[in-house]
């Protein structure tokens, strides 16, 4: 039993990820992931019971739930505290003042009338003896009492108390929380329990208490759980699989348990990883500041859209974090994620990952499906003219890529037809070019095999070549970016190369595509465009949508066109997300920022933004009603002998003229934050970010410590 239930997690694709063929038995404690300096070891033996144990309580958008403890939406009146210990000494200095005042008599006897009514007479008249003098002891302790209670209230001290008694003590002391009771403790496996599986469940709560599960291992074998509940496998084979293999049970068809390192904090209970705190600034909302800032796959489904200068953090700090995070989810059969970028831009080691695509590369193991693993050629000719000349503003009239598809598919549809495959990188650039030799060749074939309509399709392709502004150059022009020597060993539709393809992303799969970027730039966007064009295709024909499939692309440089915005905004129904990041807005067409904003519900500013990005981020944020102060200063003016004297005394002491202070309260809207603000007012190492998860709640922009 897999991951993701009884199926193989290979499945029966046509390109599996690859599997050994008699994978090596897990260890009964997996190898602990080495970790980066700061970053915080993977919950595994006794710390895992803690872990699991620790309280998640439900949250706004965006809050670290791990350990979280809410607070008010609104601040309350705080006074300062200096203010208020000082009003708690003077107020106690008074009310000793007033005591000693009121028992040294010089205050009179009026607080002593109720003694000489109620005492009985001997006891005033100096006969009081023991009982009296107790008595009267005891009058005055309750008057005094009730002068300090009195003064207690006026100096606050009630709340000098909460915030700085044994109360606060025990708040911020890291006590440990008592163990829950057997019904409910998440380590008993109260659901199996419940349905039946009370050996299962006393497997796996034996292996958490001896140390031989980790946080990996618990959410794997949630989620074959959760299969079971679904009705997709059975109860008796998840049974068997955990009573014979403990916690190592539902293997990844990897047989990984974990990943060779850890960067960032990870809770797969709630399935967040923690990017930075927000920062207790007055912009930010009360019930944010102070916490801790995650993002989870409720959150990337709505996509994220990160802007930042080089050296800003989008690779450190948000890339490589939710990359980290979204390799666990696969790990655990919940996600499928592809990780784009430029060779040795850190985005993970090697072994992190199942499938990695050095595309360049002579010792790549790996190729890349030119096609998107499709058989059909108008979904391939697609797919293929996005990636092409998708970036071109105006490529040919009507400013789309309809013609570029329709010149595809006359080409690719015939030689399908008569190879049984499509044509590679130099096959194709010949087609375009309207080489005489293949046309012919082709021609001959399907004359021969008499397939009628395909030669149609071939016959008006050469008429078109004929004709002036034929789009047939444009992509002669880019396919031959790609038909270079450093590629010649790529895009083999031949079958002699281990090619893959997104069609993949029905299992949980860990992919990595390392561009050429250096020396091969336009090569490298046209593969970005190509990777996002089959993902958004790909995910909205998948089978299985219970996996979270998400695509990371770092540095979405000449990426982002109209067809591929409207594949992101259709990406949320698909359970499915895209993180892009950007140096600036300015490598976006101006059309297209708008919907590009519009399309992604998680968007990030970085510090070092510049002004006119900061416009754009200002604009899709909106305003809000805040209340404004307006103070006025005005001058005194003295009209007696006396008020002249007292004021020129006054100045004289404080060097300014006596003024009377106005303050006027009204309510103005305002941006969230002004492209000024965003631009200089964003401390380095922050960002400013807005979120909106699946179900439609968010977060209002936050500022945001990445290094917290």
């Amino acid at each position: 039993m897999d991951s993701d239930g009884i199926r193989d997690a290979r499945g029966t694709h046509a390109n599996p990820v690859p599997r050994p063929a008699a994978p090596p038995q897990p260890p009964a404690v997996p190898p602990r992931p080495t970790r980066a300096p700061g970053a915080p070891p993977a919950p595994d033996g006794s710390a895992f019971l803690a872990w699991l144990r620790t309280p998640r309580p439900e949250a706004l958008p965006g809050v670290w739930r791990f350990g979280h403890r809410p607070r008010p939406q609104e601040e309350p009146e705080r006074v300062p505290g200096r203010q208020l210990v000082g009003g708690a000494v003077i107020a106690f200095l008074c009310g000793w003042l007033l005591c000693s005042l009121l028992w040294n008599g010089y205050l009179g006897d009026f607080w002593l009338w109720p003694w000489y009514v109620l005492a009985p007479e001997s006891w005033t008249l100096g006969q009081a003896g023991a009982l009296g003098g107790a008595a009267s002891y005891v009058y005055t302790g309750l008057v005094f009492a009730a002068v300090f209670v009195v003064f207690a209230r006026l100096g606050h001290w009630s709340e000098v108390w909460r915030r700085y008694g044994p109360a606060a003590w025990r708040r911020t002391a890291s006590a440990a929380a008592p163990p829950p009771v057997p019904e409910q403790d998440p380590a008993d496996y109260p659901q199996l329990r419940a349905a039946g599986a009370v050996d299962a469940a006393e497997r796996l709560a034996a292996e958490a208490r001896a140390g031989l599960m980790r946080d990996v291992d618990h959410a794997r074998i949630t989620r074959a759980w959760q299969g079971v509940r679904s009705g997709r496998h059975s109860l008796a084979a998840f049974s068997g699989a955990v009573l014979k293999d403990g916690a190592a049970a539902c293997p990844h068809p990897s047989g990984a348990r974990d990943l060779p390192a850890r960067q960032a904090p990870h809770d797969l209970v709630t399935g967040q990883v923690r990017l930075g705190t927000t920062a207790d600034d007055p912009r930010n909302p009360y019930a944010y500041r102070g916490t801790g800032l995650a993002l989870g796959p409720d959150l990337l489904g709505t996509s994220l859209l990160a802007v930042g200068p080089a050296g800003s953090g989008k690779t450190g700090s948000v890339v490589r974090p939710l990359a980290e995070s979204l390799c666990l989810h696969a790990l655990a059969g919940r996600a499928a994620v592809v990780v784009v970028g430029a060779a040795g831009a850190g985005l993970g080691p090697a072994d992190a990952y199942d499938v990695v695509i050095r595309i360049g590369n002579p010792d790549s193991v790996y190729d890349l499906n030119l096609y998107g693993g499709t058989s059909d050629p108008d979904e391939a000719a697609a797919v293929l003219a996005e990636a092409l000349v998708g970036d071109l503003a105006d490529p040919h009239p009507g400013s789309d890529s309809r013609r570029s598809t329709t010149v595809l598919a006359q080409l690719l549809g015939p030689f399908r037809a008569v190879h049984g495959r499509f044509p590679s990188v130099p096959e194709l650039r010949q087609l375009l070019d309207g080489a005489p030799g293949p046309l012919a060749a082709l021609r001959t074939a399907l004359q021969d095999a008499g397939r009628e309509s395909l030669l149609r399709e071939l016959d008006a392709r050469e008429r078109q070549m004929r004709q002036p502004g034929d789009v047939a150059a444009v992509l002669a022009d880019r396919v031959a970016l790609l038909d270079r020597p450093a590629f010649a060993g790529f895009f083999d539709t031949s079958g002699a190369s281990r090619p893959f393809s997104l069609k993949a992303l029905d299992h949980p799969v860990r992919v990595r595509v390392d561009l050429p970027e250096r020396g091969h730039a336009d090569a490298s966007r046209i593969l970005a465009r190509l990777v996002l064009a089959q993902f958004t295709a790909s995910v909205a024909v998948r089978e299985d949508r219970s996996l979270f499939a998400c695509l990371v692309l770092d540095d979405a440089t000449g990426v982002v066109t109209p067809e591929s915005v409207r594949g992101i905004q259709r990406l949320r129904s698909a359970h499915a997300g895209v993180v892009l990041t950007l140096r600036t807005l300015d490598d976006v067409p101006r059309p297209l920022r708008g919907p590009l904003l519009g399309a992604t519900g998680c968007r990030m500013a970085l510090s070092g933004l510049t002004p006119w990005d900061g416009q754009d981020f200002a604009e899709v944020w909106g305003k809000e009603w805040t209340e404004a102060r307006d103070v006025t200063d005005r001058q005194i003016i003295a009209e007696t002998p006396a008020g002249k004297a007292v004021h020129a005394l006054r100045r004289v002491i404080t060097g300014k003229a006596p003024t009377a202070r106005a303050v006027t309260v009204r309510q103005v809207e305002r941006e969230r934050w002004s492209a000024s603000e965003l631009a200089h007012a964003v401390p380095p190492g922050h960002a400013v970010l807005s979120l909106t998860n699946v179900r439609g709640e968010h977060a209002p922009p936050l500022l945001v410590d990445l290094r917290g």
